[in-house]
């Protein structure tokens, strides 16, 4: 009945890195989506005389582009 347990050092067990594998796979993940935001999408500049609101484009008139400068 005098059985030594030996406890190993807790970088030696599975359990934790089981734990951080989720938040450092998702770490990841954002990286990766964010690398691919910035350099594959970016937003093609608009023409003169073309106005963006949100999701809507509008050719603006002739008066109304001299009215802007």
């Amino acid at each position: 009945m005098t059985e030594q347990q030996t406890t190993k050092p807790w970088f030696k067990q599975i359990w934790p890195w089981l734990l951080m594998s989720g938040p450092a796979v998702a770490m990841v993940g954002c990286i990766i989506t964010i690398y691919l935001a910035i350099n594959y999408h970016a937003d093609k500049p608009l023409r003169d005389g073309v106005l963006k609101q949100g999701l809507k484009v509008e050719q603006l008139k002739a008066s109304d582009t001299q009215a802007n400068k």
